[in-house]
């Protein structure tokens, strides 16, 4: 681990002009690309006290042994060179958006002399249309067999148009006419070429003019008597109109634009694009990436565009022209912090103006919420695989038993939160983890009494008190569970469980199983007050740590400074969710309690009135308001209530506010 200082630039090194950073390690390998409008005050921001920069930061400028630097002639110049250089080195410290699968795309083969159309994946080749992506490939087969019936274009491979051409007989394609068959002479190349062309004007939007010509076609066939060849144009522009019916219109027709949101949490972000292509959804996409750097989420959108359109960039020349390589609207989530360069930068590429904005109202912003439930989805889904995977799970324990320093791998790991508002309404909350798994049958709340029995004086002293009545219980439950063991077995008791305690004593003893190692949602403070709980109850064979949100810091006891596990540590993705589980059952609990403190009526302080009495005053006189302008004469008139009662009733409404 290098120290920034050996390798810091003197200040008036560092011009002030724009441009592009780079850092690198020991070996000369790139770690990281940024950019700059002024070079020298954001190097400097790298170079301050380790300890104040954020984690993420401070891992790369230990890491990099140098930085260099490249001054432009203008911010974007900057924004078009860190993007090249970002490809060309693949920096471990760069936010990098990769695909969450790879998507197929409809493509033609204009480059070839008899043009095939066919379902592609993977890296674009030269001389090719492509239409998409399509989030299946069946949906690409459906698109093409029904335009096959108008647009009888090649789909054979090489293999099966070279039989053709030496037997002189078409495949099946061509005997029921969804082939033109050029292979064996039925068109000629250039009319075969002139039906791709109009396949791609048809998938790039052009669809009303196919549509108005065979309604031509079909209206003149019908005045010439010829019904045959009518009905075959009848039946061609119905399957048109189920393609055009197959894509959804979500905004005004003609409207061109990419509409992306943004799911994130502090270690992952889903991101989902939508392609709208003549006011119709054309195609989807989804990354999710892992946030390596510290950057906002403006910053994270100019990484996005600049990747997205980078990569588009590079095949324009085979993407169906500039408009589907940039469309003239991109509507984003939130603005970049660098929008007047990021927009001139795309100006370039599409050579039209470029228009990324934030959608606020209407069609647009009702399409923008769907792609962000798409984003939240993905996210979910992201984590619920990851969770669910069992060599993950097993990375997860073996990372937390290496860099925590625990004595045993921990499979049963427990986590506390407290929640409360302004004091009032403390609870506790406990949630168990087993092999890497939530274990909700084990999940506890704890009502935070406090020394006094009205509540704890803050977040630490009420954590001791829930770590110390949790494991009392667990120390008190243990020794009894082993006593009432031995008594069932000379009582010859049968029904036992896998560990050959007997059933009705493995019931009782719900704390007895201590975990291997308690994490604490919280700092250095919190872990204090839990370590110190275990230790007054002389439990000394279960680790504590505590996860700090802010930063994704480990906390252990007697520690001066965190651990600070890898980002991208499977060991970190369990404790985070830990910690956010822990959290929602906690608060989830407190919202509980709080509703129920919320509408407790007056009457409740009554004593002597319970519910059914209550109800029945509430019934007779219709609120509290007029039960309390009401005399004891009145009150007493009501079933139930004696003249005793009803005095005691009048006196406690006159008291209370």
């Amino acid at each position: 681990m290098a120290d920034p200082s050996t390798y810091r630039p003197r200040p008036g090194e560092i011009p002030t002009q724009a441009g592009v950073y780079r850092f690198r390690d020991p070996r000369g390998r790139v770690i990281y690309v940024g950019k700059a409008k002024n070079l020298r005050a954001r190097l400097s921001n790298y170079f301050q006290n380790v300890a104040g920069l954020h984690p993420r930061t401070a891992q790369m400028v230990t890491t990099a042994a140098s930085v260099e630097w490249t001054v432009v002639a203008t911010e974007v110049e900057s924004l078009a060179l860190e993007y090249s250089w970002i490809k060309e080195y693949d920096p471990r410290f760069n936010v990098k958006y990769r695909d969450d699968k790879s998507y197929p795309y409809l493509a033609v083969t204009m480059g070839e002399d008899v043009p095939r159309v066919q379902v592609m994946r993977g890296a674009k080749r030269k001389g090719t249309r492509y239409f998409g992506p399509y989030s299946h490939a069946w949906a690409i087969r459906e698109t093409v067999d029904l335009l096959l019936r108008v647009f009888p274009i090649r789909s054979c491979s090489k293999g099966v148009y070279r039989r053709a051409e030496q037997s002189g007989r078409p495949c099946l394609l061509g005997y029921i006419d969804k082939c033109s068959a050029p292979c064996v002479g039925q068109i000629d190349l250039d009319a075969h070429r002139d039906l791709a062309e109009d396949f791609c004007a048809f998938m790039a939007g052009e669809t009303g003019a196919a549509v108005k010509r065979l309604e031509r076609e079909m209206k003149a066939a019908s005045a010439e008597l010829d019904f045959e060849r009518a009905a075959r144009l009848r039946d061609d522009l119905a399957a048109l109109r189920r393609v055009v019916e197959k894509n959804a219109v979500v905004l005004p027709d003609g409207t061109n634009a990419d509409v992306f949101a943004m799911a994130a949490d502090d270690l992952e972000a889903s991101v989902q694009v939508f392609h709208v292509r003549g006011g119709r959804i054309r195609g989807q996409r989804g990354w999710v990436t892992e946030r390596v750097e510290d950057i906002s989420d403006a910053e994270l959108v100019e990484r996005l565009l600049e990747q997205v359109y980078g990569d588009a960039a590079d095949d324009a020349e085979v993407v169906d022209g500039n408009e589907t390589v940039v469309p003239r609207e991109i509507i984003v989530p939130v603005l970049p912090e660098n929008l007047p360069q990021v927009q001139a930068w795309l100006r370039g590429i599409r050579g039209a103006a470029v228009n990324v904005h934030v959608a606020h109202r209407g069609d647009k912003r009702a399409l923008a919420e769907t792609v962000h439930q798409n984003a939240v989805q993905a996210l979910a889904l992201h984590k619920t695989r990851r969770a669910g995977d069992l060599t993950a799970r097993s990375a997860a324990l073996a990372e937390l038993t290496e860099h925590l320093g625990l004595p045993e791998s921990p499979l049963r790991i427990e986590c506390y939160d407290i929640s409360h508002t302004s004091g009032t309404e403390q609870v506790g909350s406990m949630v168990v983890f087993e092999d890497g798994i939530p274990r909700k049958s084990e999940y506890r709340h704890f009502v935070v009494r406090g020394p006094d029995g009205t509540g704890a004086r803050d977040d630490t002293e009420a954590m001791n008190e829930v770590l110390t009545r949790r494991f009392r219980r667990h120390l008190a439950e243990a020794e009894g569970a082993a006593g009432e063991a031995v008594d069932a077995a000379e009582d010859g008791e049968a029904v036992t469980d896998a560990t050959g305690v007997p059933a009705a004593v493995q019931e009782r003893r719900r704390f007895a199983y201590p975990p291997q190692l308690v994490v604490v949602d919280g700092g250095a403070p919190q872990v204090a007050a839990a370590h110190q709980a275990l230790m007054d109850l002389g439990v000394t064979d279960v680790s504590v740590v505590g996860l700090a949100k802010r930063l994704e810091e480990v906390w252990l006891p007697g520690e001066d400074y965190p651990a600070v596990l890898p980002r991208t540590s499977d060991g970190l993705f369990l404790l985070q969710r830990l910690r956010d589980e822990a959290h929602r059952f906690a608060i989830t609990h407190h919202r509980k309690r709080r509703a129920k403190g919320m509408t407790r009526s007056a009457l409740d302080s009554v004593p002597g009135l319970g519910p059914s009495r209550q109800r029945a005053l509430l019934k007779e006189f219709g609120s509290v308001r007029a039960l309390r302008g009401a005399s004891p004469d009145e009150i007493a008139r009501v079933s139930g209530i004696g003249p005793k009662l009803a005095a005691t009733i009048a006196d406690a409404l006159q008291k209370s506010p």
